[in-house]
């Protein structure tokens, strides 16, 4: 059988709960590993460099398209994100699955690059509770929060383009969901055949 890693693409609009849905994933699915990517936004107050994202100034970003050390890289809402390119290659070939947190311009180059991967979209059960959801976190301004939803009804046109939609209403529903996807994955034919005695 294919020992080969899962590659999982996870998209959504901001203030859908992705991170925690994936929070609560990888104490569910042992083998996940997260995908580090870089960009140019700035730290919010719980987030580390090197665990959550690189956090790059706009120069040092250019500087890494430049040496074509990215995979893929997306502006979106003003900054850079992008994934490293030597990172997933070699956790995949070593077994372990990779979860890719990025937008959908990126998530389209990912799956041009890795034809196998499996593509995630996340979405708030309204807009009304995605407003709602931003307004919350206290971390942006009105402007930003009606950019961001204006941006999530725009993202809705891609969602043909994945694989699995899971509509985050209740968290531990969407972690099942989440975590059923790996599953379902992993047992797949397309993965390969099991060989048995």
């Amino acid at each position: 059988m294919n020992k080969k890693g899962l590659l999982v693409v996870v998209s959504a609009p901001a203030g859908c709960g992705k991170d925690t849905i994936l929070k609560y994933a990888f104490g569910v699915c042992s083998n996940l590993h997260y995908s580090v990517s870089a960009t140019t936004r700035q730290p919010r107050p719980d987030e580390e460099e090197g665990i959550h994202y690189f956090f790059k100034t706009r120069e040092e970003f250019k500087q890494l398209i430049e040496a074509d050390e990215l995979l893929e890289y997306t502006e979106y809402a003003g900054n850079y994100y992008g994934t490293p390119r030597d990172f997933i290659p070699k956790l995949l070939d070593e077994g372990k699955d990779i979860v890719l947190k990025i937008e959908i311009e990126g998530a389209a180059n990912i799956r041009r690059l890795f034809p196998d991967c499996v593509l995630v979209f996340i979405l708030p059960p309204s807009f009304a509770e995605l407003e709602n959801r931003l307004q919350k976190r206290g971390t942006e301004t009105e402007e930003t929060i009606r950019r961001r939803v204006d941006i999530a009804k725009v993202e809705m046109f891609s969602i043909k383009n994945y694989d699995y939609v899971i509509i985050n209403e209740k968290l531990e529903n969407a972690v099942e969901d989440f975590a059923a996807i790996i599953q379902a994955e992993k047992l797949s034919i397309k993965r390969g055949i099991p060989v048995i005695e």
